[in-house]
């Protein structure tokens, strides 16, 4: 969904100057699209007059090549870049873009629509003085940074790029037509964490959309059958206000059946308020991921991080108590942080692994405007650019090796397809309290395994792995493989026979037998499209406004779910085997987000019992 973008044309189009003269028009791409795509859809027509570009690292080289290709088609049409990643980088941008015109260096609604009055007026982008907030180049080519402009305090200025059908929200059938829909609150955030630049609201105080405005965007989007809210918001769960969202959410959902879901990242430090919160969707049946965003567990890099004074590091007994109430919880690591090693990292994850198996992990990069980017020569960070993107990817730093870095990413790889990405879920917490098997070891053993076996289903995997280093996509391309290939799944079972259930103690071996069973039984119900075997043909039924696939008569000797949640409790008093007989339903559209690497929503299609379908859609 193109929230951003929806922004600039309500607000835009809200100006009764520009309402009725200008037609501005949304062209949204997905990661996969190339640019020869990219440059027919835009410039298949006459091309526009005003070309305005969302930026980030990911498509900042692609959409200087679009800027370039349209001043071949309208040399006098203006080129405007805005987002985190161009902000204050006016100068870099022009010299390695010269056909941009203009750099918005903070919030853009209020900057694009002066930018549209000043094209109108027939303005020159050489020559924009009284627009504050933006860079660009003056007739002799030097850079002009005009003033700061204060940020927006009453955010419901900006009109609703949804009630004002700014965004289509729906395709030619009438249906929603977004995998999820992104939604703003709020916009600021308290912290100055060294990685991270929100907008450039860091260390500010946080400003709301109004009550009633988000009611009104929740109804709408009900109305739609939209199953899943993701918040654009820095910290949910801080402000008062953010219970009376999900008090409004919980009342559109009793009255029209939908969202169901709620993902959002949730406040680092964890009040009063936060737990409330939880408990009202715990009772009310609204599924979330809720995330401890920990970054690290050294002292040394939290320091480093500016995030040592955080109470969001006193964590144990929170990750106990979403555990224990069966919550689902996940938790954030950056590895690379300058202050962390190898020893501490590892530490770290299988402390956290004791409490959280759902841990994403990812990689340190040097974002623009960071403390991180101003200091590479007090850290000795060593950093080198994307092949595809403009990201500074570390290499090393003083407490950081080029070989630490290339040992820990490849467990990295295993860390977040397997168990981030959920592949498997309820093996890891097995494990952990039956057999006092780390995570972090089974990953190790599942990486020599699959380096050793001369099984042909390897050979997805040892690829992945080599091109894991150098390209990002390998970890959605190996996720894909191990959901939707039978032989993938043939190939966990012999590495589960073969390297792990010879070390298991014979009392809880054939448990732990019925856990990884069931882990793969309730994977999504995904075929990949590369597979050499045909598809499994499930029936579909609808169950509360949503359609899913039904496996019939599942059996197991054991009590599976029954034996998960006493073993989440800490419990090895399980009970003797005796048959279980249930059906499982597996949500369709598990192809919308498989590859994506988006694992707050892959869990979602995961397979799930008749009363766990009851209480994800559960509605007074």
């Amino acid at each position: 969904m193109p929230l951003a973008s929806g922004f600039l044309k309500a607000t835009a189009l809200d100006d009764a100057r520009l309402h009725g003269r200008c037609d501005i028009r949304i062209v949204n791409f997905n990661g996969g699209a190339t640019l020869m795509k990219m440059a027919q859809e835009v410039f298949a027509n006459d091309p526009p007059d005003v070309i305005a570009f969302s930026v980030l690292g990911w498509n900042y080289r692609d959409f200087g090549a679009l800027a370039e290709t349209f001043k071949q088609l309208n040399p006098d049409g203006w080129v405007i870049f805005g987002g985190t990643h161009v902000a204050n980088q006016g100068a870099r941008t022009f010299r390695m873009h010269p056909d941009v015109d203009v750099v918005v260096n903070g919030e853009g609604e209020m900057v694009f629509t002066d930018l549209l009055n000043a094209y109108l007026d027939g303005a020159s982008p050489r020559n924009l003085p009284l627009i504050t907030g933006i860079s660009y180049q003056d007739s002799g080519g030097e850079v002009v940074t005009t003033p700061p402009r204060d940020r927006i305090d009453d955010l419901d200025v900006i009109p609703s790029p949804f009630l004002t059908g700014a965004i289509d929200l729906t395709d030619d059938d009438g249906r929603f037509k977004y995998d999820v829909a992104l939604m703003e609150t709020n916009r600021g955030c308290p912290y100055k964490c060294s990685f991270c630049y929100w907008g450039g609201a860091t260390g500010q105080r946080i400003r709301a959309f109004s009550r009633e405005r988000l009611r009104a965007e929740l109804e709408l989007f009900a109305k739609h059958k939209v199953h899943t809210i993701v918040l654009c918001d820095a910290n949910f769960g801080i402000l008062p206000i953010d219970a009376e969202f999900v008090d409004d959410m919980i009342e559109v959902r009793n009255q029209y059946g939908y969202p169901r879901a709620l993902e959002t990242s949730w406040a680092k430090n964890k009040s009063k308020l936060f737990f409330d919160i939880v408990r009202r969707m715990k009772e009310a049946g609204m599924r979330s991921s809720f995330t401890l965003a920990l970054q690290t567990l050294s002292e040394d890099a939290l320091k480093t991080m500016n995030r040592h004074n955080m109470k969001v590091n006193e964590w144990e007994d929170l990750a106990q108590w979403l555990d224990q109430e069966g919550l689902d919880c996940y938790a954030e690591l950056i590895w690379g942080a300058p202050g962390e090693t190898v020893e501490s990292f590892m530490e770290g994850y299988d402390r956290l692994s004791r409490h959280v198996s759902r841990i994403a992990v990812y990689p340190l990069h040097l974002l623009p405007n960071t403390s991180y980017a101003g200091k590479k020569d007090e850290y000795g960070i060593v950093t080198v650019r994307g092949d595809r993107d403009d990201f500074e990817y570390v290499l090393s730093h003083d407490t950081m090796t080029l070989e630490d870095n290339r040992l820990v990413k490849r467990f990295l790889f295993w860390a977040r397809v397997m168990a981030e990405n959920a592949v498997l879920r309820h093996t890891w917490v097995g494990l952990r309290e039956l057999a006092d098997i780390k995570q972090s070891e089974v990953m190790r053993d599942l990486d020599a395994w699959i380096a050793a076996t001369d099984a042909p289903a390897a050979d997805p995997l040892r690829a992945a792995v080599l091109r894991a280093s150098t390209d990002d996509r390998a970890y959605g391309d190996a996720v894909k493989y191990l959901l939707g290939d039978p032989s993938a799944k043939r190939l966990l079972e012999r590495w589960w026979t073969e390297s792990v259930r010879p070390s298991l103690a014979t009392e809880h071996a054939e448990v732990l037998d019925a856990i990884f069973r069931y882990d793969i039984l309730t994977q999504p119900a995904y075929h990949s499209t590369e597979a050499a075997e045909p598809a499994e043909r499930l029936p579909v039924v609808e169950l509360h406004g949503t359609e899913y696939f039904v496996r019939k008569d599942v059996e197991f000797e054991y009590d599976v779910p029954s034996i998960i949640e006493k073993v989440r409790l800490g419990s090895r008093d399980l009970p003797e085997p005796g048959r279980w007989k249930s059906d499982l339903y597996y949500r369709v559209g598990a192809e919308d987000f498989i590859g994506s690497t988006n694992h707050e929503e892959i869990v979602y299609f995961m397979g799930m019992t008749p009363a766990e379908v009851r209480a994800g859609s559960a509605a007074r």
